[in-house]
């Protein structure tokens, strides 16, 4: 799901491309709206879990960023359904060049770095880094943690900022945000560094852990689509608008954040 930033080698983007070529799209409803990738759905890539915006839950992928693809498959007249993929795929455009899916909805930053291989919709979520810590920890800032070690997820803008400001920290890479939360809890790391949102919902589940800090990296979440895919990424920003405005969106917000 954090600002999860990295820019894909021109390899593995071009062959993407090619792939693409293999594949069509078609469009929302008869004669109208945007193309999709296939008739009556909307194909949504995530990489699971990123609580409380993707996770699983009684066999059902729901959450934040779900609730709120939801309305944008009901004004386009289609069903949502949820690709778990390896954020790699999506960060780096790699799933809209071979038509894996219409949008992505991974609580993911905008960048400079990622807008390069896709476009995004308007911001959705104010998001910035966070620290998480074992209670009784007595780390307050990055810098206690000289000496020690510090989790990042991979590919993301946690890993970006602990990359720059973890001068004399020892630097420890997980594949996704449930290994990292697991290795702070049993002591793997001594602290991990994420998303504020996934960090609080965390802690509100496990009592046993805290933030410690948080850093104010000025950080939004966009949906991401297809390049050129102006279509469907301007039915989302007027979708996400009139959320705001009816109290849709703070309805959604109250039920996954309280």
């Amino acid at each position: 799901m954090t600002a999860r930033s990295a820019l894909p080698p021109l390899a593995v983007v071009a062959a993407a491309v090619l792939l693409a070529g293999c594949t069509s799209t078609a469009p929302a409803g008869p004669g109208q709206g945007p193309e999709l990738v296939r008739p009556g759905a909307l194909l949504t890539c995530t990489h699971l879990p990123y609580a409380p915006f993707q996770v699983t839950r009684d066999g059902k992928v729901v959450g934040f960023d779900v609730d709120l693809v939801d309305l944008v498959a009901k004004d386009l007249g289609v069903t949502q359904q949820i690709i778990n993929t390896p954020f790699e795929g999506i960060e780096t455009g790699q799933d809209f060049a071979i038509r894996t899916c219409d949008l992505a909805a991974a609580g993911m930053t905008i960048t400079p770095a990622r807008a390069k291989v896709m476009d995004f919709s308007d911001p959705y979520f104010n998001a910035t880094q966070a620290l998480l810590v074992k209670r009784g920890t007595p780390v307050k800032k990055i810098e206690d943690l000289r000496g020690k070690k510090l989790g990042y997820q991979k590919a993301t803008t946690g890993a970006l900022y602990a990359k720059a400001h973890g001068k004399g920290v020892e630097l420890v890479e997980f594949e996704d945000v449930g290994l990292l939360l697991t290795a702070v809890r049993s002591g793997q790391v001594d602290a991990g560094i994420n998303d504020n949102g996934v960090l609080f919902d965390y802690v509100k589940h496990n009592q046993d852990t805290r933030i410690a800090a948080e850093f104010d990296t000025g950080e939004h979440y966009g949906f991401g689509v297809r390049k050129g895919n102006d279509a469907l990424r301007e039915r989302i920003n007027k979708v996400i608008a009139r959320a705001k405005k009816d109290g849709s969106y703070d309805r959604i917000h109250r039920k996954w954040f309280g």
